[in-house]
């Protein structure tokens, strides 16, 4: 049992301090370095945590322990909220519906999905993770951050994940401003090729963004002249689940 909590203790360590390299780890938790290295692989090998880059490696937390997390937010309020808005939205248009939150300013995951009921559709595991830039539930929530929020995501490397992928801050911060107005975001073929996605903010009661719901579609199926209607309808499960 000893030894259990001691690795749990290494994971929480690794979740409060990535990315952090061994020997931070082992003078945080006073502990050998092959000791809490023993642990790390175990974790690694497991998909609990991973490895970054660099010359010198450190440790964050995998996305296996972030799927986690919708069964605990099955009890809670945005999950619950989120529920007939979502079956809603996809009876209405007949795309995959995403719920997806914030991991802090790193990226967002999807915790539910309502899937559609033809042959061909996009898919997405649970616990996925996506950057803010590139997808319509990342821009979504990235159009209501703090400035301060919004200058440290787009201070980054932004990966270019296709032709059509946005990696200009200055081109970013004009595309932020338009989702504000028309009260959606839009991601075609941005981050996963041939896939299409529109997109709004789910906000609280001081309207900072709490996660973003998204309809997500095959490029096949995307008709620009219904972009509209379905902003609207995506923008209106939003406020439905906002709080």
């Amino acid at each position: 049992m000893n030894s259990l909590l001691k690795s749990l203790e290494i994971l929480e360590a690794v979740s409060q301090n990535q990315p952090v390299s061994v020997g931070v780890l082992a003078r945080l938790l006073d502990m050998p370095k092959s000791s809490v290295q023993r642990v790390l692989m175990t974790f690694l090998e497991a998909g609990w945590l991973r490895q970054t880059g660099g010359d010198l490696t450190r440790w964050e937390v995998g996305a296996r322990i972030l799927g986690v997390r919708p069964a605990a937010l099955r009890g809670g309020a945005l999950y619950a909220a989120a529920r007939e808005p979502m079956r809603e939205l996809r009876e209405l248009t007949n795309e995959t519906v995403h719920l997806s939150i914030p991991d802090g300013t790193k990226s967002m995951v999807l915790i539910d999905r309502a899937d559609c009921t033809q042959t061909v559709r996009t898919f997405s595991p649970i616990g996925d993770l996506s950057p803010f830039h590139a997808t319509a539930t990342g821009l979504a929530v990235l159009a209501y951050m703090s400035e301060a929020e919004v200058e440290e995501i787009l201070g980054r490397d932004l990966p270019k994940f296709s032709d059509n992928t946005p990696c200009d801050p200055a081109e970013i911060r004009l595309e932020l401003e338009r989702i504000r107005k028309r009260g959606y975001s839009i991601n075609l073929s941005q981050y996963r090729r041939a896939v299409c996605a529109i997109g709004a903010a789910i906000t609280d009661s001081d309207g900072g963004p709490v996660g973003s719901i998204c309809i997500s579609m095959p490029e096949s199926r995307y008709e620009p002249k219904r972009l509209k209607e379905w902003g609207q309808a995506v923008a209106k499960a939003a406020a439905a689940i906002s709080v």
